[in-house]
């Protein structure tokens, strides 16, 4: 049988996985997505796209589709023993550069049917009820065997398969996890309560009885109850949760989701291995759900690396670029189980005893991470830095500066009026903003980035900086053919 040849092979229709393979197409590559499952979850795991999710989400015209089934939430409090002890939001209030600050609490199974839905529509649909059997490195790429007996040969293998990853142990890659004897469980459903419902995230607490009420879409709640031991039963933990609610009490008309899990902590000791094959998500990197950062910083692994395969594949840069997604994103995930286990373990030792308390705090002093705004790729100023967003207009029509980018190519901004003749590579796209209202063109009354040039990334990271009478040395920056190349694709 001969094999079906394609770009990249992605192992894994989880969010992450679907996330890649749709980023892919955009970019004009042909990728190939198996999983074992026979369609999109319909249920549970992951609850929350932080503000740097939704700002990429629009770059890739998701968002619209995704946003008016969530719930904007920004605001945590405190109870302790039966009574208030804090509310808080400040850490989303005080974000700049930011349109949407808060989560948007939303299940991840309407993110995987959307994407699942796109790549059907593209000719891209999942193959479904397939079994990875074999991977073999040769002189192209890599051979991927199925379940079915169909190869696949590609460039490329990009292993979005889960914490017990086929791909990460094929090749081996050192996974060793920790497990700090933290166990929760979690039930989703509706319910009654003569506690006042509101939109925000509520931390009880009782003695050391620890419980998080999330809200969720619709009529759906979350609750996340410690329990630390692995048999328990659902009544167990409803008791829990009205324990540490006490004077007031719950009760679920509807059980839509429940689950348990033991908190594990790793990161994979390498993202990209034999220069043809990757890991993102849960492959590489777990966490306790703690700040809801799972599903976040897999979506961004997804976002970060792919541009750069299209940089490669379809735009010769140097291979070089590839190794930058591991030299990227590993720090992030270093740093997310930081966040994360710091979080989960102040709900089990508190040397004052003020757990909820504690665990505030720490959101408070963790917030780059959990609102996905404090990720950068350099430490010189603006290189590496978020682009931030803000309100521009075209002629009288009011838009914002990420409405203007995309995710296929870079992004030249020229914030400021100059006479703009410039050679510009095809994977570079020029956008000039005025500093003063005009009825024609982009203008803006924003002065961040005044009479600056800025190279942003497809990932709306910025790569480079130069004053308008500079802006040539950006350009010779994007020359595939410059021996300093490499420079404009990673930071």
């Amino acid at each position: 049988m001969s094999a079906r040849v394609a770009d990249v092979v992605v192992v894994g229709a989880g969010p992450v996985g679907l996330m890649c393979a749709y980023l892919g197409r955009l970019c004009g590559i042909d990728v190939v997505v198996i999983d074992k499952s026979e369609g999109p979850l319909e249920v549970g795991r992951a609850d929350a796209l932080n503000a740097r999710t939704l700002q990429l989400l629009e770059l890739v015209d998701l968002f619209d589709k995704l946003y008016p089934f969530g719930k904007p939430c920004n605001t945590s409090s405190v109870w302790a023993n039966g009574q208030f002890v804090s509310r808080q939001s400040k850490w989303w209030e005080q974000l700049e550069g930011c349109l949407h600050k808060h989560f948007l609490m939303l299940g991840q199974s309407h993110l995987e049917k959307l994407l699942d839905g796109k790549l059907s529509e593209i000719d891209a649909a999942v193959r479904r009820s397939t079994f990875i059997e074999n991977i073999e490195l040769n002189s192209t790429g890599c051979l991927t065997t199925l379940s079915t007996g169909e190869r696949i040969q590609s460039r490329y293998v990009i292993g979005a398969d889960g914490a017990h990853s086929f791909v990460r142990n094929h090749f081996e890659v050192p996974f060793e996890i920790t497990r700090p004897q933290i166990v929760w469980a979690v039930i989703d459903g509706v319910i009654e309560t003569d506690f006042v419902k509101v939109p925000e995230i509520i931390v009880f607490q009782a003695e050391t009885s620890d419980v998080a009420w999330i809200p969720r879409e619709g009529e759906i709640d979350r609750f996340y109850v410690r329990m630390d031991t692995k048999d328990f039963t659902m009544d167990q933990a409803i008791a829990k949760i009205n324990r540490a609610m006490q004077p007031h009490t719950l009760s679920f008309k509807e059980i839509v989701w429940f689950s348990q899990f033991a908190v594990k902590e790793s990161v994979a000791e390498n993202f990209f291995v034999h220069d043809r094959v990757f890991l993102v998500g849960d492959a590489c990197h777990v966490h306790s759900v703690n700040g809801g950062q799972g599903l976040n910083t897999g979506l961004a692994d997804a976002f970060n690396l792919m541009w750069k395969l299209n940089m490669v594949l379809n735009f010769e840069a140097p291979k070089e670029l590839l190794q930058s997604y591991e030299n990227e994103r590993k720090p992030v995930a270093r740093d997310v189980i930081a966040t994360s286990g710091e979080l989960v373990r102040s709900t089990k030792f508190s040397a004052s005893g003020t757990h909820a308390e504690d665990y505030v705090k720490i959101v408070e002093k963790r917030a780059g991470n959990i609102t996905g705004m404090g990720v950068r790729y350099g430490d010189a100023e603006l290189h590496g830095s978020r682009l931030f967003d803000f309100e521009v207009f075209n002629g009288s029509a009011k838009t914002r500066l990420y409405s203007l980018m995309g995710y296929t190519k870079f992004t030249l901004f020229i914030f400021g009026d100059c006479q703009l003749d410039l050679k510009i590579p095809e994977f570079v796209k020029v956008m000039q903003i005025l500093p003063n209202e005009d009825r024609e063109n982009y203008w803006t009354r924003n002065t961040q980035y005044e009479n600056l040039a800025l190279l942003v990334r497809p990932d709306s990271y910025i790569q480079s900086t130069a004053p308008l009478d500079k802006i040539e040395s950006l350009l010779e920056l994007c020359s595939i053919n410059n021996s300093d190349s490499s420079k404009v694709y990673s930071a």
